[in-house]
């Protein structure tokens, strides 16, 4: 068994994961900031429930979650890692995320690379800004999202801060606008807050997949997203767990290298008298095989290079040895069928 805990700013998600993948069990309560008391309770709860005195694996993720793994010695697995590990696993073709949290809020670019785009320190255009202006309406967030539906227009409101926004929408109250089209007004200032201020120019196309807490209860806020993207998003099940499920996955080589950085490499330090993490020796020896392999390539007076073949071995030949060492033959084993593949073909084209 493998438990996934997401500690966000104002919420905790738990996910209890079998050896197949198959989720067994989830919940997503508010934490009211008691985060280590109701942490106990969901996992007395899951003891209970599911374990039933059995070990189960435990890895916790989240904007607040990195206190409490500490204080427990418990693997911590960073947010954006875990959400591209849970969308790659349950939603592979995604091109797009589009996370909005509590107090965060979040575009992850998954096509030619991995990009992170996240919000500083204001919390405007997340869930606490959606609770702030629905209680400004005197409405619940819920009551928020059903009266959006009967929007016939659209005002411009500021989203950057709840404050601006309040000068933007009481107003608007005081003359008389319906609360349905201040309430859809507020969703589209949350959109262009969201793509302006993170997107900044990049466009955002493809598969969009839509996580987080607004964007899974507010139908209004994920179609306010589709028409200013021109697209149609998809907001995938247990869309609310993508980072406790991402942690439940991670848990085993989480497991692992906490186990080896508090342990056998921290003895290897202790033994050496070196205070530097044992675990990015690897990382040094690729660093200076890399140097290294710069001094091989030269250039002689005929204005030719020489050395790239010398200096492309000796990194190839590191990495392989690096990742045999590491246990991880399967790479070894590619890197080498790839290296002998590519002096065949290279010699030939020569």
């Amino acid at each position: 068994m493998r438990v996934g805990l997401d500690i966000g700013s104002t919420t905790i998600k738990c996910v209890v994961l079998d050896e197949q993948d198959t989720l067994l069990y989830s919940t997503y309560e508010r934490h009211y900031s008691h985060i280590l008391e109701k942490a106990q309770e969901l996992l007395r709860r899951i003891d209970a429930e599911q374990l039933h005195g059995q070990k189960a694996l435990l890895s916790i993720s989240g904007s607040a979650g990195m206190g409490l793994a500490d204080s427990c010695g418990v693997p911590f697995v960073q947010e954006v890692f875990s959400t591209r590990v849970a969308v790659k696993r349950f939603v592979p073709a995604t091109d797009c995320v589009i996370e909005l949290g509590g107090e965060d809020a979040k575009i992850l670019f998954l096509t030619n690379g991995t990009e992170v785009r996240m919000n500083g320190s204001c919390a405007g255009g997340t869930g606490a800004f959606i609770d702030q202006m629905a209680t400004l309406l005197k409405m619940s967030a819920d009551e928020m999202n059903k009266a959006a539906e009967q929007a016939q227009r659209t005002y411009t409101i500021a989203s950057r801060c709840g404050v601006f926004a309040k000068t933007d929408v009481q107003p608007l109250l005081n003359q008389g606008a319906a609360r349905a089209d201040v309430a859809r007004s507020i969703f589209m200032a949350v959109v262009n807050q969201t793509i302006a201020g993170l997107a900044q120019g990049r466009p955002i196309e493809g598969s969009v997949v839509y996580l987080g807490g607004p964007l899974t209860f507010m139908s209004e806020l994920r179609a306010c997203f589709d028409e200013a993207l021109h697209l149609t998003g998809v907001c995938p099940e247990n869309s609310l767990y993508f980072v406790a499920l991402g942690a439940a996955l991670t848990v085993i080589l989480s497991q692992y290298l906490d186990y080896m950085i508090n342990n056998p490499w921290a003895e290897i330090n202790a033994s050496i008298g070196v205070k530097t993490d044992a675990s990015r020796f690897g990382a040094q020896v690729i660093n200076g095989v890399g140097f290294l392999g710069a001094g091989s390539i030269l250039v002689t007076g005929k204005r030719h290079v020489t050395g790239l073949t010398t200096a492309a071995g000796l990194w190839a030949s590191a990495c392989m040895g690096l990742a045999a060492g590491a246990g991880f033959y399967e790479g070894a084993l590619l890197c080498t069928v790839l290296s002998v593949i590519a002096i065949s073909v290279l010699y030939r084209l020569g």
